[in-house]
């Protein structure tokens, strides 16, 4: 069974479409990135997935059926602006969200302890959400998601303000819900992320998906005809040579597709003694390469960072 089937849907306001005939299917118990720049749909396709607002056209089914508020127990909602209650204190908000979602007594304080202490927020429980830095807070947020054991988790932009050990921990638990059959979504607009775990992807830009599939095979099709180039010295003369298609330049670092039949051996030749080369591998290209060749325009806030 899959755990959501969108089938044609649209949203306009006004005359301007917000997502326009987008299909795909996730099947159960795997990781679904949903990416595409900022503004091309992905929260809206989200809000219209937890029925927030009604598509102008098309269906929705989750979990083998339409959504309803019976529906919602059985799913985790991160939304990106966070819904939390900064007078609160996190002990007393969090057993009150998990009271809302079907936990009582000893389950619900077994649960926020567990969580708590799995996020390091136990000398917090006391403290006032607004004292908890925007980190802690997007910790805070994922533990509501989560607290209730839902069947599938809709995440639009999880990692949003964790540093790098904060959104690792956020990686392993999303795995471990997927080695437990949980089936989970994520939307967001870096790359790197969608490439570490996601079984399967859909690009969305300007309202429309341009993408969508499994992960390795998508990349399979491109070819292993991509070369990363960390180096140090000037490279710009790598633009000329006739066996170069399409470059994206980090500075010290590059990603260089070549054209058919290309032999990337030949490129090695021709830049030993000219630059310091600290490291020539021959790969499928990176989904941000990927990203970058559907959309067509290079946003520097969406590319990996190296």
């Amino acid at each position: 069974m899959n755990a959501l089937e969108i089938e044609n849907i649209s949203k306009r306001f006004g005359d301007f479409y917000a997502v326009k005939k987008l299909s795909f299917k996730i099947p159960q118990g795997t990781i679904y990135g949903f990416l595409g720049p900022n503004g091309a749909g992905k929260t809206t396709t989200i809000r219209m997935m937890m029925n927030i607002i009604i598509p102008d056209e098309g269906s929705i089914k989750i979990l083998d059926r339409k959504m309803d508020e019976k529906m919602k127990e059985r799913i985790g909602y991160l939304p990106e602006d966070r819904g939390l209650y900064p007078k609160m204190k996190v002990g007393e908000l969090l057993l009150f969200l998990a009271e809302i979602k079907g936990l009582r007594g000893s389950k619900a304080r077994e649960e926020i302890d567990f969580w708590l202490e799995r996020f390091d927020l136990s000398d917090w429980r006391k403290k006032k959400v607004e004292e908890l830095s925007r980190g802690m807070q997007q910790k805070l947020q994922f533990i509501v998601t989560v607290i209730h054991q839902p069947e599938l988790f809709i995440l639009d932009e999880p990692f949003a303000g964790l540093d790098p050990v904060n959104t690792k921990l956020l990686k392993d638990i999303m795995l471990e819900m997927k080695e437990k059959g949980r089936t989970i979504i994520f939307s967001t607009h870096r790359m790197e992320q969608i490439e570490m775990i996601c079984d399967n992807i859909c690009l969305i830009n300007k309202a429309e998906g341009v993408l969508e599939g499994n992960l390795s095979q998508i990349k399979k099709q491109y070819g292993k005809n991509t070369v990363v180039l960390d180096y140090d010295g000037d490279a710009s003369f790598v633009q000329s040579f006739p066996e170069v298609e399409k470059i994206d330049d980090y500075g010290k670092f590059m990603e260089i597709k070549l054209k058919e039949q290309s032999n990337p051996q030949d490129l090695l030749l021709k830049l030993v003694g000219k630059i310091n080369i600290n490291k020539f591998e021959v790969k499928e290209p990176s989904l941000n390469a990927i990203f970058i060749d559907k959309v067509g325009v290079k946003d520097e806030k969406d590319t990996v960072s190296h």
